[in-house]
């Protein structure tokens, strides 16, 4: 999993083979945090607090509201199971509802910022230091 600074922000992504994963990023909530640090030391990102000190609470998310086009979306950080983590794009379709972009993740950084620190707040990161 690799959090990286593309031309307008940055992109989240899983690389296997050489080629980005085109399904929305899951990771370990124990590895959040470290992803998070090793961006924060190279300069891709500001100390983003992704830590879990509370409990995890079932149906927990952190998001970070915004538009594409004339459609709502939100980036979406929350829990797939006891130890899996999902950081996507969701989008508010018309008659359809919220549905899941199966992509790797490519929004401005304070999107990552809000949402993950949200997650943390509402205990959907609980679990991971």
């Amino acid at each position: 999993m690799r959090l990286e600074r593309v031309p307008g922000g940055l992109r989240l992504a899983r690389w296997r083979g050489g080629e980005i994963d085109r399904r929305a990023p899951e990771l370990s909530a124990a590895d959040l945090p470290g992803l998070l640090a090793e961006a924060a030391a190279k300069g891709i990102v500001e100390a983003i607090r992704g830590d879990g000190d509370s409990p995890v609470e079932e149906g927990a998310c952190g998001t970070s509201p915004g538009r594409a086009g004339d459609l709502r979306d939100e980036l979406r950080v929350e829990r797939v199971d006891e130890e899996t983590v999902r950081i996507a794009r969701w989008v508010l379709r018309p008659g359809s509802g919220w549905q899941l972009q199966e992509a790797p993740v490519m929004l401005p950084p304070e999107r990552f910022r809000e949402a993950i620190e949200r997650a943390a707040e509402r205990g959907a990161l609980g679990g991971a230091s």
